[in-house]
């Protein structure tokens, strides 16, 4: 279980480092970083099959990364389910937009 306190202002949130993951005949992230800072908003943009799903599908732990790290609130992470990741405070808007609706801000 993560820890539920928040990180100084100075840290991220949330560090997505060298993240790779390949599908039969596909590299569909190659070497990805992303960070984010606490109370702070961020746009995840790019072409269609840029991989942004992807990238968010390995947070979620609905895909498993084939390397990379990702640490959430300081700490490792390698959620195996999107149950695990719920619980640990990590959530997800997916793309089908009738779904934003039922999310609280």
């Amino acid at each position: 279980m993560v820890s539920s306190t928040t990180p100084s202002s100075g840290e991220y949130l949330l560090e997505m480092s060298g993240i790779n993951k390949s599908f039969p005949g596909v590299k569909a992230l190659d070497n990805v970083n992303l960070k984010v800072r606490p109370h702070s908003i961020h746009a995840l943009m790019g072409e269609n099959g840029a991989g942004k799903s992807t990238l968010l599908k390995c947070l979620f732990g609905i895909y498993q990364k084939d390397s990379g790290t990702i640490l959430f609130q300081g700490k490792e992470i390698d959620f195996h389910s999107a149950k695990e990741a719920l619980e640990n405070g990590i959530s997800m808007v997916h793309q089908e937009l009738n779904l934003v609706l039922q999310r609280s801000v």
